[in-house]
């Protein structure tokens, strides 16, 4: 059997598969919060212990580039690699392997399902034509996938980090708020679990936007800001803010416009697809007009952008790819 994990800077999901069952069915599954451990291994060997499943193979997606079976993870103190993991989880060292996380969403993506994603744009798919995939979680990840032959082949990339690039005023008023705190900005600082609230601080701050003194307590004192300030953008009226619907508009339009950069790069006639947990928590706002007013704002390729199809994946998706991997690079798997 095999083991899979999806390794994020908030949460790790780890799952046991099977080839009968397929990497759409775990055998057994579990959600920790990364944090509360001190490495990868001992959230898998805690794992292992609870569910007495023997497993032979081990495939993990991390968020960090993977270079040499190693990846010092982005937004952990962690380093893993495949040697150290094998040793520790008692696994011969050609069966355990390390991918990006986003290469792992990449993975998933021909193998979802209908129910896995919620459609913003259907678009004008192109048949084999490339597609894009775009991750806002805690930090921001993207990948591409190229058609080669006869399948989609993943590509690995770390384009969440780079150079923040404003389209409106605002945009330009919050990178030069960035600037004072980083001698680099990336896209990630402003579109991502970790970059919503840098939005929130900057039209605080700066834009003076005023906010409910309930609610600024509220945001201040919660232990994830951003699950706050999208609490109270999405809310009723009664619970919403204008501060914190000004705050999850703006993270919309800079996903959009980055989710457009990376289909004009790959040129993804096949579709875009959205993953990570904020994009998921904040869907609603996703599928407002703005997003689609955004992400078509390239001049002369406005109509193209409008025939290319946006899906957000609602499903674990990093956790599917790692699987699918796994299993079809085991030899004694055989996907069906």
């Amino acid at each position: 059997m095999l083991i899979a994990g999806d390794v994020g800077g908030t949460k790790t999901d780890l799952a046991i598969f099977s080839n009968e069952a397929g990497p759409l069915v775990p055998l057994a599954q579990t959600r920790v919060p990364s944090a509360d451990f001190p490495s990868l291994q001992a959230i898998v060997k805690e794992f292992l212990a609870k569910e007495k499943k023997p497993v032979d193979h081990a495939c993990f997606a991390v968020a960090g580039p993977v270079i040499g079976g190693r990846v010092k993870a982005t937004n952990l103190p962690w380093v893993i690699d495949e040697n150290s993991l094998a040793q520790e989880l008692n696994i011969n060292r050609q069966s355990v392997h390390l991918m990006n996380d986003l290469e792992a969403i990449a993975h998933a993506v021909p193998i979802l399902r209908p129910s896995d994603v919620e459609t913003i744009n259907v678009g004008e798919p192109v048949a084999k034509g490339a597609i894009g995939v775009i991750a806002p979680g805690t930090g921001l990840g993207e990948s591409f996938l190229t058609w080669e032959g006869s399948r989609y082949l993943p590509h690995s990339s770390e384009g969440g980090h780079a150079d923040f690039a404003p389209t409106n005023q605002r945009q330009i008023g919050l990178l030069e708020y960035m600037l004072k705190k980083f001698d680099h900005v990336s896209f990630e600082h402003v579109c991502s679990g970790i970059g919503i609230p840098n939005i929130y601080d900057y039209l605080r701050e700066v834009e003076q936007i005023p906010q409910e003194p309930d609610v600024r307590a509220l945001i201040d004192a919660a232990p994830n800001r951003t699950a706050a300030i999208s609490a109270h953008a999405l809310g009723g009226d009664a619970h919403r803010s204008k501060l914190c619907v000004e705050t999850i508009d703006t993270f919309v339009s800079i996903l959009a416009a980055e989710a457009a950069n990376v289909a004009v790069k790959v040129l993804a006639t096949g579709g875009v697809y959205i993953a990570g947990g904020v994009a998921v928590h904040n869907l609603a706002a996703l599928k407002q007009p703005l997003f689609m007013q955004s992400f078509k704002r390239k001049g002369r390729f406005s109509e193209m952008m409008a025939r290319i199809p946006i899906h957000v994946i609602v499903s674990p998706a990093g956790l599917a790819g790692a699987a699918a991997y796994g299993l079809k690079k085991s030899p004694e798997f055989k996907l069906n």
